[in-house]
Formats: structure tokens, sequence, C-alpha cells
């Protein structure tokens, strides 16, 4: 019985006073920081550096990872927009007007996400227009990278108070 409690305990669906919760929050973060456009972001710096035929490699890499992201994009960005903005109702409407402290969390994660998705895409269309060569496509991946741990601070950030709010203010929360 000892073993299922600490199981239990483990997958407990109040999130905001769950290790777990936060360990995903920052994984997540630190990946989408990391991870600019499919491409690892010290790839970008060793481009820098080195140029040559790490740079040859970075600008391939991106135009690979473009190619697929447009492609999933145009044949099926219609549906993409529906699912999501479908998601996200689902969770505004069960996290905030039923509640749902598990909805509320994954709200937290997702919309960002969402967000980032979004800069991807309009990133991977201004490096399309403008080329994406050399020291312009580094300095648009950087920017890039910029943004998004700016969106990920102001997220963990807002996270984090919401969630601290609701342990304090919920009864039985902890």
């Amino acid at each position: 019985m000892d073993w299922y409690h600490t199981v239990l305990e483990m997958i407990d669906l109040r999130s905001f006073s769950n290790l777990w919760y936060w360990i995903s929050l920052a994984v997540m973060w630190s990946t989408l920081s990391h991870w600019i456009l499919g491409v690892p972001f010290d790839m970008v710096l060793k481009a820098g550096r080195q140029g040559g035929q790490a740079e040859a490699d970075l600008e391939a890499l991106v135009q690979i990872n473009l190619n697929r992201i447009f492609y999933v994009v145009r044949s099926s960005g219609q549906w993409i927009v529906g699912f999501l903005a479908a998601l996200h109702t689902t969770l505004i409407i069960l996290g905030f007007f039923y509640d749902f402290e598990f909805a509320q969390a994954v709200f937290f994660l997702a919309v960002p996400m969402t967000i980032i998705g979004c800069l991807n895409l309009r990133t991977g269309l201004r490096i399309e227009a403008e080329g994406g060569r050399g020291a312009q496509l580094r300095a648009r991946l950087a920017r890039h990278r910029l943004i998004t741990q700016v969106i990920g601070a102001i997220s963990i950030f807002i996270t984090a108070l919401y969630g601290m709010a609701q342990n304090i203010l919920v009864p039985g929360n902890w």
C-alpha cells in the first residue's frame, strides 16, 4: 500500500504543488531555447567561430528544417490551428471555469509553446525571404533565441506567480 501511495503522490494532479511539473517546465524552456528551428544553438556558435564547413552545415540544416516546417504548415496548417484553438479553449474552460488545476497547469505550458511555434514560423518565413546565409542567418537565429528566452522568462514568472497563489489560496492544496 505504501508503494501505491508513493506512485500516486508522484503523479498527483495538483500540479502547482508537484515538483515534476516545475521540472518539466524548466526542461521545456531549456529545450526550446537550445533548439532554434530544430538547430542546436551551439551549432550556430560553432558556425560563427569556424565558418567554412560548419557554416555550410548550419545553412543546410536550417534549410532542411524550414522545408519540414513549411510542408507541415502548408499541407495541414488549418487543421493544426483548429486543433490548437480547440485545445486552448478546452483548457481554459476546464481550468478556469471548472477550476481543474491540471488543465490550468497544461494551459501554462501549451500557450507559450504555441507562441513559440508561431515565432518559429515567422522567423522561418523571414529567413526564406532574406535568403538566409552566413552572418545574417546567425544573427536571425540569435535574435530568435533571445526572444524565445524572454518569452520563457515571462512565462515562468507568470506560472510561478499563479502557482504560488494556487498553493496559498486554494484550501487543501498542500
